[in-house]
């Protein structure tokens, strides 16, 4: 089979995600026949450095031995059975890592299915347990730039301006708080001044502040100080307003501490967990909750205040095995030390970009840096052009509009991170005028 013939049958078919599919009729497909720690290769032989984490979800490379066999073993077990009114191993194993993993306080897990879901779950949690305690807030409020998912109450809480305006009509009730410009403390006291003004006004109408801790993902990696979270977390509990942590994308060590949570030293009420949960394998997420919470919901079946939402393959054994494997390779590999070199290594290529016109800024946060070009107009496609270059160079880089960001497999080695970004290097300069 070639590249060109299973391209065409994708086509006849399928409906690519984020993705407009006329694009297609000039920006080839890759089709992907395997993968190997931070390379995937094609059906005619070409492969390409994955930068980027398969969206943010391989961290120990593609077909990782453990993780692999850890599934295949599981296979061949019990491949999935209802989590209402039974259990089984790999769940309630993963339960007591994740709660003792998480920030103290965390002892409660309810599993679902991706990362979208696991905001519509906190945000339904948060909900119904002020409505359990007897108050009605249904506002839900979130930083300035933000984005949570793309489900319908996922995406009421992210403020992407295409979505918001298309959608609109569909969406739940929300707000937004301006996030810190940059990751300054004067960026983050600024920031907090506006949040305890709204909260001020209109705090008995929230339910709960949802956040991306440290990082926004999709909205270009856009960095802050933990000083922000440390004041969001006195605030929201001063005003009686939950606190959900998004970790979907800053989880398990892409900030450089398991969760960016640590770096404020903070608990909140909910924190998300997904994407490299399962190493990348399968789907899965959780949604970590306090006792408190918890308790809000225990009671007689004739009080009506259990909690109402339900997956078909919630806490799947193969995706919780997944999980299990992916857990046992931090502390066997010691990751979270061994990347801190890499995150050197990152630091130090980064500098280089400051040589090129087409550059506007450089940021970075442990496994996670980004490189900003200047404001070209939206429809001249810089980025598109750099995910062009990358592709012809043997690296997989998908920018956020005008920015590209690396997000690499923790298996990356440091020659292949001079590589990764050597060829971001020379494809942003290939867009504009060159080094200075």
């Amino acid at each position: 089979m070639t590249n060109r013939e299973l391209m065409e049958r994708d086509l006849r078919h399928i409906w690519h995600p984020c993705t407009q599919m006329k694009d297609h009729e000039t920006l080839p497909l890759i089709p992907i026949k395997r993968g190997e720690g931070v390379w995937l290769y094609d059906f005619d032989g070409r492969r390409y450095l994955d930068a980027i984490s398969s969206w943010w979800v391989n961290l120990f490379g593609h077909a990782n031995p453990h993780i692999s066999e850890a599934v295949s073993r599981q296979a061949r077990q019990l491949e999935h059975v209802l989590l209402a009114g039974f259990t089984h191993a790999p769940a309630v194993e993963l339960a007591e890592k994740l709660a003792h993993l998480t920030p103290r306080g965390l002892e409660k897990v309810f599993f679902a299915d991706n990362g979208s879901s696991a905001v519509e779950v906190a945000l339904k949690m948060s909900y119904h347990a002020h409505r359990n305690r007897g108050e009605e807030r249904s506002l839900f409020l979130s930083l300035s730039n933000s984005y949570h998912g793309e489900t319908l109450g996922a995406l009421s809480v992210g403020d992407v301006e295409l979505y918001k305006e298309t959608y609109e009509p569909l969406l739940i009730r929300n707000i937004q708080t301006p996030v810190p410009r940059d990751t300054s403390p004067e960026a983050s006291r600024e920031a907090l001044k506006a949040l305890e003004a709204l909260l001020a006004e209109r705090g008995k109408e929230i339910s709960a502040f949802i956040v991306e801790p440290l990082v926004q993902g999709a909205g270009g990696m856009h960095m802050y100080g933990a000083e922000y979270l440390r004041g969001a977390r006195e605030l929201t509990r001063k005003y009686g307003v939950h606190l959900i942590a998004d970790e979907i994308m800053t989880g398990f060590g892409r900030t450089g501490t398991m969760f960016a949570c640590e770096q404020a030293g903070i608990t909140p009420d909910f924190m998300t967990l997904s994407k490299g949960l399962t190493g990348g394998y399968l789907p899965l997420s959780v949604v970590m909750t306090l006792d408190e919470i918890y308790g809000l919901f225990y009671c007689d079946y004739s009080e009506y205040k259990a909690f109402l939402h339900s997956h078909s393959y919630t806490g799947n054994p193969l995706a919780c095995a997944a999980a299990l494997a992916t857990l046992e390779l931090f502390e066997r590999e010691n990751t979270l030390e061994v990347n801190h070199t890499k995150a050197r290594r990152m630091a130090q290529n980064l500098q280089r970009f400051l040589e090129l016109d087409t550059v506007k800024s450089i940021r970075q946060t442990g496994m996670i840096a980004a490189v900003e070009m200047i404001d070209y107009p939206a429809q001249e496609r810089k980025g598109l052009e750099v995910y062009r270059y990358g592709l012809e160079h043997e690296v997989l880089l998908r920018p956020l509009g005008n920015v590209i960001y690396f997000m690499p497999p923790y298996v990356i080695t440091e020659e292949q991170i001079d590589l990764m970004m050597e060829v971001a290097y020379e494809g942003m300069k290939s867009v504009g005028r060159g080094a200075l």
